[in-house]
């Protein structure tokens, strides 16, 4: 990291290392693990931000209660804040309670492809065991919700005044286009973007679901008690947003009978205009869009006003395993130019992270897809890496940033220009 000029990094707390049981017993070994890598982190200079829950909480939690669908999950998951902040907050000041609540309410509890893996026929792009399609995600979400709140409100409360940090939620974020310009084409994108974005960020602005929302899904969609509004409201200092690609989305007509959130959602989309639809899960290749990416940003200051935002994953993966990723060098260029463009419009944007510094086990195509900067080798014991084209590049990029090159020259050179 140093080597490469990083200036911060993100990384997340797995429950189930810190305290095995969901609760009580901090595992000692565990605290020692994520001790040592902060204090390398801050030793180097490099920023700490930290994502406390990422898609994975301890079996013991799942057997009691069933895990986000009970509420009792809010006070386990504070709990679980509370000694992230207490062990680490002296050298860490950027916190994000959960990652991407829409897309792990639905790849959960709707479709089913990630743990615990719930869904209902005819619904998942699995066969699940268990579950309900039509109103587990939504549960879920509203958990998560109140978890985010409580854990923010016990951080303001308890923490803030003393370590000076700030407290955000994440989002999974893409672009609607719309396939025509039809009426009910144009009306699928602003559904899309509820549905998407609205789902979990109106709560924290106004305390309640987008109406679009909650006039389709109806009493499936869980309400908020006036004190549960007025904690969610304010309750995140930063939005941060996860962003890889755009699509193309046709209204769908809304079905009769049961129906889950993607059914609710009544849409189909492609990758691209001249693409077949996408199926349930999805999909893996996308066409390069930079200006999605700066609209999506524009929307998030139309919607939420002047919030700041963490772009906390950008990236593209690539199936080979070359170090020569030159697509992936004009990706990344690209995406960085149009956070600058959006920037110069106005929006607060105050970070931006590559997904990802190295290859990783991807949550869903494990080692195959391969987003890393620097190339891993996964059938050496010893998992040598080595910096790709990417990594060569970006590490080039933030040192003549660092050294007051003016970015957008930088940019220009590489045969990017962002759209002012």
């Amino acid at each position: 990291m140093v080597d490469m000029n990083l200036e911060a990094y993100r990384f997340s707390i797995s429950w189930s290392r810190l305290i095995p049981d969901g609760r009580g017993a901090v595992n000692p070994k565990g605290l020692e693990y994520y001790n040592n890598l902060i204090d390398a982190l801050v030793q180097h200079g490099i920023q700490v931000h930290i994502m406390i829950y990422q898609l994975d909480y301890p079996q013991m939690l799942e057997d009691e209660y069933g895990g986000w669908l009970s509420p009792r999950i809010v006070e386990d998951f504070t709990a679980f804040a509370d000694v992230c902040f207490r062990e680490f907050g002296d050298r860490v000041s950027y916190w994000t309670t959960i990652d991407e609540p829409n897309v792990g309410a639905m790849g959960s509890y709707d479709i089913g492809v990630i743990a615990p893996g719930h869904c209902s026929d005819p619904f998942g792009a699995i066969k699940c065991t268990v579950g309900d399609s039509t109103v587990e995600p939504y549960i879920a979400a509203h958990n998560m919700l109140l978890a985010h709140a409580s854990a923010t409100t016990l951080y303001r409360e308890k923490y803030q005044a003393m370590q000076k940090g700030v407290v955000g939620l994440s989002i999974y974020s893409l672009w609607p286009y719309p396939m025509t310009n039809s009426t009910a084409d144009l009306e699928a994108t602003k559904r899309c973007l509820d549905f998407f974005l609205g789902w979990i960020l109106e709560p924290l602005m106004s305390g309640d679901y987008p109406e679009r929302m909650k006039k389709i899904v109806g009493s499936r969609l869980p309400s908020f008690t006036r004190i549960q509004s007025e904690a969610i409201i304010g309750s995140a200092d930063f939005i941060g947003i996860n962003h890889y690609y755009s699509v193309y989305v046709n209204d769908r007509p809304l079905k009769k009978g049961a129906r889950d959130y993607s059914a609710d959602l009544s849409i189909s989309y492609k990758a691209s205009k001249t693409d077949p639809p996408a199926g349930k899960a999805p999909p893996t290749s996308f066409p390069s869009d930079p200006e999605g990416l700066q609209r999506v940003l524009l929307y998030l200051k139309e919607a939420y006003g002047d919030i700041p935002i963490y772009i906390q994953e950008n990236g593209q993966s690539s199936s080979n395993d070359t170090l020569v990723d030159t697509e992936r060098t004009g990706y990344l260029k690209s995406y960085i130019g149009s956070t600058l463009a959006a920037l110069r419009n106005g929006v607060n944007v105050k970070g931006y992270f590559i997904w990802a510094f190295l290859d990783v086990f991807e949550y869903l195509s494990g080692f195959q897809a391969r987003y890393g900067l620097y190339r891993v080798d996964f059938d050496d014991e010893a998992l040598p890496r080595q910096p790709r084209l990417s990594g060569r590049w970006y590490s080039a990029f933030l040192k003549k940033n660092n050294d007051d090159i003016d970015v957008q020259t930088e940019l220009n050179s590489t045969g990017w220009h962002a759209e002012q």
